[in-house]
């Protein structure tokens, strides 16, 4: 398997960070309000876990701020104040808006580049105590060792002044540890590196979660990916947002893998809690890992979320979470996640679910398992 296919499919495992948001927060830390109220900033705040943390933290009762272009759905949160600008600060108006304002805490869900989280976090480090980086589990330079904590070793760029993710997103990993160092190098000993898996749930707008349990409500015969006992770690949006305001609320630093579910999920279990919200008895029949990476569906292929669990993939739905766990990290039931997040792709409108942004056809969903039955017809 070739390091780009790898590297693309650490990105799109990634990439649901930066879309849709959230609502419906649970309290982090116990019932009620925080007794200590933070000024809290956020870079981005508009896209997927910036409106869902910001939901989270007013539940607490913190202030927020936004800081970002103002392009994307400028409508949410009109009690919330603005701030627009550009993370690029030789663009426009750059960071100009941020001069001179002081926060307890900055929370950066848009940083790409390292020279432009370097800029906000060097700009805002003499007026703040904190700021977390949300990073991404690709910033590992492999996912073949299960169990692997945040010790791992770290991916690399062969030019550290690129900025550009590659033609197939080779770069992200490692422009994501440039990151997380720029972030260390600003503000030591003040700076929390937060690396998610899958960030699923409602208003997830990557369609990669939803597919499983819409596909498993259509009936049939569906194909499953690898065995029962797979890994799968996810985390629903909303549990990541609640344990960020909490690490804000301890003034928690640190690097910590945040993946889900506290304890080994399985594939199997995955379909077990389809089956649980959508009251179907779908026949799934189940493909071999080795199969799919021969027919194509090796990371750059149409299955989301799923991963083989061999060879270069075995660690991938293996990553530890003992240090977020003990940093207070709690998790729904994925059975809710799951239900939760069908209804929402229920919920829009007929022409956005005639076009899902993510799953296999029908046309390649029965070209595979039709390839499986006539390989099975020939081992028997």
């Amino acid at each position: 398997m070739t390091t780009s296919r790898r590297q693309f499919l650490q990105y799109i495992l990634a990439a649901s960070a930066l879309t849709a948001c959230a609502p419906g927060m649970r309290a982090s830390s116990g019932e009620g309000r925080a007794s200590s109220k933070k000024k809290i900033l956020v870079l981005g705040g508009t896209n997927f876990l910036g409106p869902a943390f910001v939901t989270a933290a007013q539940a607490r009762g913190h202030t927020l701020t936004l800081f970002n272009r103002g392009r994307t759905r400028p409508h949410l949160f009109p009690d919330v104040e603005k701030l627009h600008g550009d993370r690029d600060p030789k663009k426009g108006e750059g960071l100009k808006a941020l001069e001179g304002r002081s926060f307890d805490a900055v929370l950066d869900t848009s940083g790409q580049y390292p020279r432009m989280v370097r800029a906000s976090a060097e700009l805002l480090a003499p007026n703040i105590g904190q700021y977390v980086y949300i990073s991404s589990v690709s910033a590992y330079a492999k996912n073949d060792t299960p169990y692997a904590d945040e010790t791992a070793a770290t991916a690399t760029l062969a030019d550290p002044t690129v900025e550009t993710m590659g033609k197939n997103f080779e770069n992200y990993g490692g422009l994501k540890r440039a990151c997380e160092e720029a972030t260390e190098k600003a503000m030591p000993g003040r700076a929390t590196v937060v690396r998610p898996g899958y960030i699923v749930g409602p208003e997830d707008g990557s369609d990669r979660y939803s597919y499983f349990p819409r596909r498993f409500e259509q009936g049939g015969e569906m194909l499953a990916p690898g065995s029962p006992s797979d890994p799968l770690q996810i985390i629903d949006a909303r549990d990541l947002a609640e344990w960020l305001v909490l690490l804000i609320e301890n003034n928690t630093p640190g690097t910590f893998n945040a993946v889900g579910p506290e304890k080994p999920w399985t594939m199997g279990e995955m379909f077990a809690a389809c089956r649980e919200v959508t009251g179907k008895d779908t026949k799934l029949t189940w493909v071999p890992g080795e199969f799919l990476l021969k027919n194509g569906e090796d990371g750059e292929g149409a299955i989301p979320i799923w991963a083989p669990a061999l060879g270069a993939y075995a660690g991938m739905h293996l990553r530890s979470n003992a240090r977020a766990v003990s940093a207070g990290l709690k998790f729904r039931s994925p059975v809710i996640t799951t239900r939760d997040a069908l209804a929402w792709f229920k919920s829009q409108p007929q022409e956005r679910r005639d076009k899902p942004r993510a799953g296999l056809s029908p046309e390649r969903e029965a070209e595979l398992l039709s390839l499986w039955a006539q390989a099975q017809g020939k081992q028997g």
